[in-house]
């Protein structure tokens, strides 16, 4: 036998139970599979359903009435700093370096994978592409990609488009597919289940929803097909919906009295409550409820 060998099994034996004490720790921390509804914020409303049927569900969304002053939005900036179009952060770091009182994680980006715990990218900071259309504060520093949906955001106002936002549209980022289109469900009919985000509109484009549904933890929340989340926002009353990123960047944050606080509960890397860096977020400014 080697002499390494022992200090290695030791190692790799600290390392599992780190891992398993972690992830326990993980789960008593997310968020209870208990109904709520509760205004958070002028204007936005906050509601956690879940559901047994067809199978365990957790799903977050965020009703937004754009007619209530002080609503307003933000994509995350591109960074001209670098040869790619902006650096990876969680939902949380987004929320709490620019000041949103809600955010979600955006577009679909590149590179990207995610083996082990410890073995994915991208990391907090690493230089990241994002796919389609991006835009911040009128500046696009992600060009549009053929057929792929894109959200443009102004003041009081929002539209899901299937080109380019209009001049007036001051915040925009791409989904890959259309969920609903004028209350008709146009989501591809898929099997897989996974955690997943999505917008979604009214026809006048005064009310926005955010959606995160919770998924991969069994017992839990157990994810959803896209068919089935074009559901949950027609159910909501939406009229048009795009799917955005899911899977393991499926995460929705709120800014409270101690800081940043997740809603939801991501799943990266096999870990419950694990933020992943994505590329973009959505980022809602709103005033604090009347005393």
């Amino acid at each position: 036998m080697h002499l390494y060998t022992k200090p290695l099994r030791l190692s790799v034996f600290i390392l599992l139970i780190v891992v398993v004490f972690g992830k326990a720790n993980e789960q008593i921390q997310r968020p209870l599979r208990q109904d709520i509804s509760e205004e958070l914020f002028q204007g936005v409303t906050y509601k956690r359903q879940t559901r047994s049927l067809p199978r365990p569900l957790v799903i977050h969304l965020l009703e937004i009435d754009l007619t209530i002053p002080g609503i307003d939005f933000f994509v995350t900036p591109g960074d001209d700093t670098i040869d790619m179009d902006l650096r990876a952060r969680t939902t949380t770091n987004f929320a709490t370096e620019f000041g949103v009182q809600l955010a979600i994680n955006g577009s679909f980006f590149e590179p990207f994978h995610a083996k082990l715990p410890w073995d994915y990218y991208p990391r907090l900071g690493d230089p990241v592409n994002i796919y389609g259309l991006a835009m911040s504060n009128h500046h696009v520093y992600s060009e549009g990609k053929q057929d792929w949906p894109i959200l443009c955001l102004t003041v009081a106002h929002v539209q899901i488009r299937d080109v380019d936002c209009d001049q007036k549209d001051t915040q925009a980022l791409a989904g890959n597919h259309m969920l609903l289109q004028d209350r008709v469900v146009v989501a591809p009919e898929d099997k897989a289940l996974h955690p997943r985000t999505a917008v979604a509109t009214n026809s006048s484009g005064s009310t926005l929803w955010l959606i995160v549904v919770d998924g991969r933890q069994p017992k839990y929340s157990e994810g959803v097909t896209l068919w089935e989340l074009a559901e949950i926002a027609l159910e909501a009353g939406a009229e048009f919906a795009l799917n955005l990123d899911g899977g393991g960047s499926s995460t929705m944050v709120m800014q409270g009295n101690s800081g940043a606080k997740v809603l939801n509960a991501p799943f990266h890397t096999n870990i419950p409550m694990r933020q992943r860096p994505v590329g973009n977020h959505l980022g809602i400014f709103a005033l604090p409820l009347e005393q």
